[in-house]
């Protein structure tokens, strides 16, 4: 039995504890327990990856595929042979390479196959590989036979385009308001045996959807009025969401980069269509680092794009600090005024208020830690909101007339936001928000060394 000496020397376990917490550190004493509690550094940090959304289920069978032949004449026995056969046997002919013999360098190729070769595209990698060569071959093959004022070029259409998206399993309904496919079907048994050294579910659905993406282009290319800027619209959001999925968040986007580079290039009513467009992509996703994802889907690398990721990026912000409807978005020589109004906004303690609506607990500890998370929250957004503000100052030609407007920006961001934060080493997502303030602020002050105007007295303070 213990001394009373013993006893008391014997520090007390908390029931808030964790059962863990105990294992660890029953054996220290409490004045060493507290200090390890003081100086604990919190495992919460701002992720450089967005989290994503989940737009595709996983599907674990390809949906059937089949040709419509009702319409088509065999042009000789193989071909007749292989209209007649049945799915597998049609896959069989794909993976053998006899479609190519077939219809290469024919005269006309049926539309229908063209059809049935882009809906392969949804197929394990073994089978959409193929049906994307000879897909590609047919339609390179078909504009170099046809005189340039005679051509026909197969295109598919907004509709096809979302029913393949469904056929990958996309559930979201603005991917596809019917909702997805729904078939208890069973994947065919030599399409298994050709497939059982798939890649993963995830790369497998990047593959299909980089051939998706590259073919799309080419249509775009050929036929550069393929879409009205209302399909454009809608496609344009329909990929936007697709490249959100979880799933593909750490693979790269280089094709979908330039497919949505060129969609925008193909828009006629152009600036028109900016402000219509950048309203419905704001609301793709409503976590704000998925947002920030979807404004880098776009490259600065044409005047539409540039206007587009800084237009998108003030839209982004509006929604986020809740003043879409207050601020009037017209032309760009304002957008430079209207990010002033929103900096202002993006103080942190008015994102904690704004954030921190539901009543705390009333415990001690749920309420510390309820406010923790609650902090890093704060500093999360901020960071999202802070980096489209840098892309909206990136993306414009600054002038010397707009020197005063980006100087007042420089003196809000260091008054409304850099002072505000109070880096800790229990908060180090604190630590990376003032590393971000910092950085932008030093950028655009060099963006003034460079723009200021000769002999201008301005006064950063008048609008303050």
């Amino acid at each position: 039995m213990a001394s009373p000496s013993q006893q008391a020397g014997t520090p007390e376990i908390s029931s808030g504890s964790s059962q863990c917490y105990i294992n660890n550190l029953d054996y220290l004493l409490q004045e060493k327990r507290m200090l390890v509690e003081k100086f604990s550094v919190s495992l919460q940090v701002i992720s450089p990856v967005h989290p994503g959304e989940t737009v595709f289920l996983p599907r674990r069978h390809p949906l059937p595929c089949f040709l419509d032949s009702s319409r088509l004449k065999p042009h000789s026995p193989l071909e007749e042979l292989f209209l007649r056969s049945s799915l597998p046997e049609q896959l069989s002919f794909l993976h053998n390479g006899l479609l190519s013999n077939l219809y290469l360098h024919a005269a006309d190729c049926p539309q229908p196959l063209l059809q049935w070769l882009f809906q392969l595209l949804t197929w394990p990698p073994e089978t959409s590989s193929r049906a994307f060569g000879l897909l590609w071959d047919l339609s390179i093959d078909g504009l170099f036979r046809q005189p340039d004022e005679d051509m026909h070029f197969w295109c598919p259409s907004l509709q096809e385009v979302k029913e393949v998206f469904s056929s990958l399993g996309a559930y979201n309904p603005a991917l596809y308001p019917q909702g997805p496919f729904q078939h208890s079907a069973r994947v065919l048994e030599s399409e298994a045996s050709l497939d059982s050294q798939d890649p993963p579910q995830e790369v497998a659905l990047d593959i299909k959807l980089n051939y998706i993406y590259k073919f799309l282009t080419l249509c775009l290319l050929v036929r550069p009025v393929s879409y009205t800027d209302a399909s454009i619209l809608d496609l344009m959001e329909l990929l936007c969401r697709a490249g959100l999925d979880v799933g593909l968040c750490l693979l790269p986007k280089t094709d979908l980069q330039q497919l949505l580079l060129l969609l925008l290039e193909r828009i006629q009513e152009w600036p028109g269509k900016l402000q219509p467009l950048c309203c419905a992509l704001s609301w793709v996703s409503d976590h704000h680092h998925n947002l920030l994802a979807l404004v880098q889907f776009f490259l600065d690398v044409t005047p539409r794009g540039r206007q587009l990721r800084s237009q998108l990026s003030l839209v982004i912000i509006a929604r986020m600090l809740g003043q879409q409807e207050s601020l009037p978005f017209s032309a760009e020589k304002t957008q430079l005024a209207l990010l002033s109004q929103l900096l202002s906004l993006m103080r942190p303690s008015s994102l904690r208020q704004c954030l921190g609506i539901e009543t705390l607990p009333s415990s001690l500890g749920q309420h510390s830690k309820a406010s923790a998370e609650l902090d890093y929250k704060v500093c999360y957004l901020c960071h999202s909101l802070l980096t489209l503000a840098g892309v909206v100052v990136s993306s414009q030609d600054i002038t010397p007339n707009q020197w005063g407007e980006l100087q007042l920006l420089c003196m809000q961001l260091d008054r409304h936001i850099s002072t505000h934060i109070r880096e800790s080493p229990q908060a180090m997502h604190r630590t990376k928000l003032k590393d971000l303030a910092t950085q932008t602020y030093i950028r655009w002050q060099d963006l003034l060394a460079h723009c200021q105007p000769q002999g201008q007295y301005f006064s950063p303070w008048k609008d303050i």
